[in-house]
């Protein structure tokens, strides 16, 4: 608006040097007020007067512009931390089962380059929205000094605009396309990398190689369609617009006889408006190239919600007596993986779970850490159902160690600590469960000590070490169930035997329980759990199952374990 009436008062400070403009004539139409407001004031409408209007309009001008781009990007920057915190809250809500069976090549692209092209994309809505009122504005403008040149302009602006719907149409389609092709791509560079050392082994990297050379192409095909659309779009506007403007201006100086110093303001509210046009346009088209990462994000969003794992309100900050497995059940896929499982585990048990690969093993602590829920029967702690219990609070009692250590890139102190701070509190408890762990003569050994860098996965640690700061970190928290995945199966025999006598300390302290195929890792447990094909076939102490087993006997001699 500032802009439209710093234009106008061109009007009359053109009409003073314009000799074809007759004496007393008004060549701006309805915004001659602009004028008449400012001699009623008691200005005289001279050259001096004229141009600190002016001056003072543009002035104005910028000040809101400067105004309006430090809102802006204020606005954008909220945006996007807003719609990444909203899915990184979506994905920690993400039940087990659902995480199993996402995407995660697409979870990646989508809290990723996702993300990012949506603000862009918004960013580019906003600019068309704030583009489209511009045009408005100066239309208007020109609607008002010269009503016949501004609608003549327009309806040559609505028939070159046909050219432009076919151009938006195409680029939202292949915009779909891209982000479809992107996410395909995330999940094959997360498998190439997961798979490598196999595909290096064997020779069929190369085959991998094509694989993903195929997709690159893809997407820079779609990129290069969408390119290719903006350059017809950028090359094709001025041209026309140009062309409407030029066969507007002769029929108006020709047939209608205008003023020609009220057409050429006229027009430059049009070329103003054209400006404002081309870079709606051009932000529209940039907004439908980005426009399928929006609907990629917002069917993610939905998935998010689709998965998000329900939990009760019953607090549970530990438990006391027992943990109580009842007749339970559990299938996936239509498979049945558990089948009428009863076990109570008490508090401070050592517990050992043993058995062939897919006797169910895994499934049953998963089931025991709330990960899965089961398809039939109950799990109860102290008494309490787990359907009913908040699970977030539960796991914070639960301490859980793979066969393959989670190692964060970062220092020992926080990844063991998971980034708490570091009080004389929190450093004392550091030193207790690393020395519980057999993992602080290491960490007292170390130029850095508790500050040194471990890298990526713990590649600067042995598999030793890495187990044992998993084990430390467990310990940190204070759980009162500490479950061993087959933690000590990659192990040598020299650091296995380490863990085991660092769960042999920790034997009585807290509930431990073991998955393990070597039986010599659990010989001194509590009791031992033999499960078959998702049964529990037998539950004793080591030394009753060699004598009561036929099968427990024949694993053990398999594995040349003494008795």
């Amino acid at each position: 608006m500032l802009d439209g009436f710093g234009l106008s008062m061109f009007l009359p400070l053109l009409q003073m040097t314009d000799s074809s403009v007759p004496g007393g004539a008004q060549p701006m139409g309805h915004l001659g007020f602009l004028v008449n407001f400012l001699q009623k004031a008691g200005f005289v409408m001279n050259m001096q007067v004229i141009l600190a209007v002016i001056v003072s309009f543009f002035t104005l001008k910028g000040i809101f512009y400067y105004f309006k781009g430090k809102y802006q990007v204020k606005m954008q920057q909220f945006f996007i931390r807003e719609i990444r915190l909203k899915h990184i809250a979506g994905l920690s809500e993400m039940s087990y089962v659902y995480f199993v069976k996402a995407d995660i090549g697409k979870i990646q692209n989508s809290l990723t380059g996702e993300v990012d092209k949506v603000s862009k994309a918004c960013q580019a809505y906003f600019q068309a929205f704030q583009q489209g009122v511009l045009v408005l504005i100066y239309v208007g403008f020109a609607f008002a000094v010269d009503w016949q040149f501004a609608v003549m302009v327009s309806i040559g602006g609505f028939f070159s605009d046909l050219v432009y719907r076919k151009i938006y149409k195409n680029t939202k389609g292949i915009s779909r396309e891209l982000s479809v092709d992107n996410g395909r791509f995330q999940g094959m560079i997360q498998e190439f990398l997961n798979s490598f050392k196999y595909l290096k082994a064997t020779g069929g990297i190369e085959g991998y190689q094509k694989k993903l050379t195929d997709q690159v192409e893809s997407i820079e095909k779609n990129n290069s369609k969408i390119g290719v659309l903006s350059v017809l779009l950028s090359a094709c506007r001025e041209p026309l617009s140009i062309v409407v403007v030029a066969v507007v201006i002769l029929i108006q100086t020709a047939i209608f006889h205008t003023y020609l110093t009220a057409i050429l303001i006229s027009l430059l509210f049009f070329y103003r408006a054209l400006g404002a046009m081309m870079q709606f346009q051009g932000s529209w088209n940039s907004f439908l190239a980005l426009s399928g990462s929006l609907e990629h994000l917002e069917v993610f969003g939905g998935e998010l919600k689709t998965g998000r794992e329900q939990s009760g309100t019953k607090v549970i900050t530990g438990f006391q007596r027992e943990i109580k497995c009842t007749d339970i059940d559990f299938e996936y896929d239509g498979r049945e993986i558990i089948r009428g499982v009863s076990l109570c585990i008490s508090k401070n048990e050592t517990l050992a779970l043993v058995g062939e690969s897919g006797s169910g093993k895994s499934t049953l602590v998963n089931l025991i850490c709330g990960l899965l829920k089961p398809s039939g029967g109950k799990i109860e702690i102290d008494g309490v159902d787990f359907l009913d219990a908040d699970l977030g609070g539960l796991r914070k009692c639960v301490g859980y160690i793979t066969q393959e250590p989670v190692i964060f890139n970062d220092t020992i102190f926080n990844n063991v600590t998971l980034w708490a701070e570091k009080s004389d509190e929190n450093r004392a408890r550091f030193r207790e469960a690393c020395a519980k762990a057999a993992l602080w003569d290491m960490v007292s050994s170390l130029p850095e000590t508790i500050d040194t860098e471990l890298g990526m996965s713990g590649v600067n640690l042995s598999g030793g070490q890495r187990q044992r700061i998993s084990i430390a970190r467990e310990l940190y928290k204070k759980v009162d169930l500490l479950i061993l995945d087959e933690a000590t199966s990659a192990l040598d025999s020299g650091t296995e035997q380490v863990i085991r006598e660092s769960m042999q300390l920790l034997k009585g302290e807290l509930t431990l329980i073991v998955i393990a195929h070597r039986l010599a890792t659990v010989k001194q447990a509590d009791r031992i759990v033999l499960l078959e094909k998702g049964r529990i076939r037998q539950a004793n102490s080591f030394s009753e199952l060699m004598r009561s087993s036929a099968a427990f006997r024949d694993m053990a001699e398999l594995q040349q374990v003494a008795v």
